[in-house]
């Protein structure tokens, strides 16, 4: 039986997502034949061409444009004659380029170079190939937007068709844009996977959906092979199928695919395929929906999982690995490490170790069942993935790194001598003690973020969050003593905040920015999940959910009652202002309230 698994567009570009990896490795292991594919980058190596682009000016050309666009196209010809050395210099195979890049008179510079900052002050006069890299994305953007004002409304380098699924209550509107006519990068999309499906002839498909910025492209695909290959079984799963489609009643989604999988997918997906091999019945089928007679038939909860001794190794090969290349938008150190560089992306440990905090999923799977490696046998799957990709860089998708694995982790990279780099989520836990976090370093860890949340020690205790502002302080600063850049997630608009308990946490950040303690932070708005234990028990938290019956289709984000005694928008935009300050080295001396002004 042969196995095809997409990514459809779009996620990253400098590096695969994981999830087709992991079950690829798995299914491999079973003896299947699968191929995978990222529809995203290889989708945008057709689109930044010299033909795509050049084709795309001329249909263009007597379009009514903004100013800004415009802009973009009196310079089309530079624009279409350096887009493949750009695409190949993103990729690392002509860093020759980056002098001519860097001094601005190689390319044309559109309406993103506008805020471009002071590129010495950032970069420094050594840092040539940074720079190059950060006008050369800006580039990058320039067409991106100029391709989503003249010729789909859809298109973002990151995603695709956003905004219709990111809220969708009902399945409607998603439809609605399925019944339109393929757009142009549609159909540039259909084409590469029509050829992706001759090559491969595979008996079942399945798309990996971590975002809403895929969804709809995948059912693009999918209403594809409804029509042209309906002998195929499609299954979907991901992070978005997970959290918004397991209560839904709506069976519309059902036209376009025979089964939805939730949490990890190995084991559905397997049972799945016995299934069509007509190994078992659908009895057996495990964390899956399926259309049965018009009704929704299966269930999303199982404690059925892998055993140990199915224990395997997510595979990277037969994905673009070549073709990632690497942006560099914005000048924040911790942001130009999801998007710059090819870092393998790895799970040490299933679960959060802690799974308490009041914000969090932590009804769901992915956080609540925590399972933790030998690490050893961890370092062993490290070694081969290195082997697979040739790359040494891991990004390590943990909810949350567990010291005491991430310890031994550490101490079995030195003992075998490796040569390796390594990020992701931490809690600021009292356990990253000076010794650990020098521990780490020595053993590759570059950087680290985490959530500080409210630097408010009630808001912390209220939230669950199991740590202290003092416990974080001293934290951040053994990671950043021992050379570990730290970024911290923080959170406004809690239920109960205080304008006074933010202008405190503002002031705890900043404190902790000027004694050098973070070099990164982001501001997000708190938002109430149904999988959370403030959604689970808003009353808990001081606050009165909505009275509403579920939505036919996505099921997350929940609405409550709550009123403020401040501007929330306005707080919420001063604290990320006053946070780009102190990133920068500037601000300490503007009084708190200034920055709400």
């Amino acid at each position: 039986m042969k196995i095809s698994f997409f990514t459809p567009p779009l996620t990253q570009l400098n590096t695969p997502y994981p999830a087709t990896a992991y079950l690829t490795g798995y299914l491999r292991g079973k003896g299947y034949e699968v191929a995978q594919h990222d529809l995203g980058i290889e989708l945008i190596h057709l689109i930044y061409t010299k033909e795509f682009l050049s084709q795309l000016f001329t249909e263009t050309e007597n379009l009514k444009m903004s100013k800004k666009t415009r802009r973009v196209f009196a310079s089309h010809p530079t624009y279409i004659a350096c887009v493949e050395n750009v695409i190949r210099f993103l990729s690392g195979k002509d860093l020759s380029l980056s002098e001519r890049i860097a001094n601005r008179t190689l390319l044309p510079e559109g309406p993103r170079f506008d805020n471009i900052g002071d590129l010495e002050w950032a970069f420094g006069t050594s840092g040539t190939v940074d720079a190059a890299k950060h006008i050369a994305t800006l580039f990058i953007e320039d067409i991106a937007d100029y391709i989503r004002e003249t010729t789909d409304q859809h298109f973002d380098l990151t995603k695709y068709a956003e905004y219709i699924s990111n809220y969708a209550p009902t399945f409607d509107d998603i439809e609605q844009e399925l019944k339109k006519e393929p757009s142009r990068l549609d159909k540039v999309m259909l084409q590469l996977f029509e050829e992706k499906i001759t090559s491969d002839n595979p008996s079942f498909v399945g798309f990996s959906i971590p975002f809403p910025g895929c969804l709809y492209s995948a059912l693009k695909c999918a209403q594809w092979l409804r029509k042209n290959r309906p002998d195929i079984v499609i299954g979907m799963g991901g992070g978005f199928v997970n959290t918004e489609l397991r209560t839904m009643s709506d069976t519309s989604i059902f036209q376009y695919v025979d089964y939805l999988f939730f949490d990890d997918g190995e084991l559905p997906v397997g049972r799945v395929c016995e299934h069509i091999e007509g190994k078992i019945g659908k009895e057996s089928l495990v964390r899956t929906l399926w259309l049965e007679n018009g009704e929704i038939k299966g269930e999303v909860n199982s404690s059925e999982n892998l055993s140990k001794e199915e224990d395997y190794t997510p595979d990277f090969r037969g994905l673009p690995l070549d073709k990632y290349f690497s942006l560099s938008e914005t000048l924040n150190p911790m942001h130009r490490l999801w998007t710059n560089g090819k870092w393998n992306k790895m799970t040490m440990a299933h679960g959060c170790y802690w799974a308490k905090c009041a914000f969090c999923d932590t009804s769901l799977d992915y956080i609540k069942r925590y399972s933790a490696p030998c690490a050893k046998d961890f370092v062993d799957k490290m070694e081969r993935v290195m082997a697979q990709t040739g790359e040494s860089g891991f990004h390590f998708v943990d909810e949350a790194l567990p010291p005491k694995l991430l310890k031994e982790v550490a101490q079995e990279i030195l003992q075998r001598k490796l040569i390796v780099s390594y990020w992701g989520n931490i809690r600021f836990d009292k356990s990253f003690t000076p010794e650990l976090c020098q521990l780490l370093a020595l053993s590759g860890c570059i950087a680290v973020s985490g959530g500080i949340e409210v630097a408010s020690d009630r808001l912390l205790k209220l939230m669950n969050k199991g740590v202290t502002v003092e416990q974080v302080i001293n934290t951040t600063r053994n990671l950043t003593d021992a050379g570990i850049m730290v970024h911290a997630y923080l959170m406004y608009g809690f239920p109960t905040e205080t304008y006074k308990e933010t202008l405190d946490a503002l002031r705890n950040i900043k404190d902790m920015f000027q004694n050098g303690y973070l070099q990164s932070a982001h501001w997000h708005r708190y938002a109430m999940t149904a999988h959370s234990p403030s959604g689970k028990n808003p009353e808990q938290y001081g606050v009165k959910r909505c009275d509403a019956a579920p939505n036919p289709f996505c099921n997350n984000e929940i609405d409550y009652d709550y009123e403020f005694d401040y501007d929330l928008d306005k707080v919420g935009a001063g604290l990320s202002h006053a946070t780009y300050n102190y990133m920068h080295g500037l601000g300490f001396d503007i009084p708190l309230k200034n920055w709400f002004k």
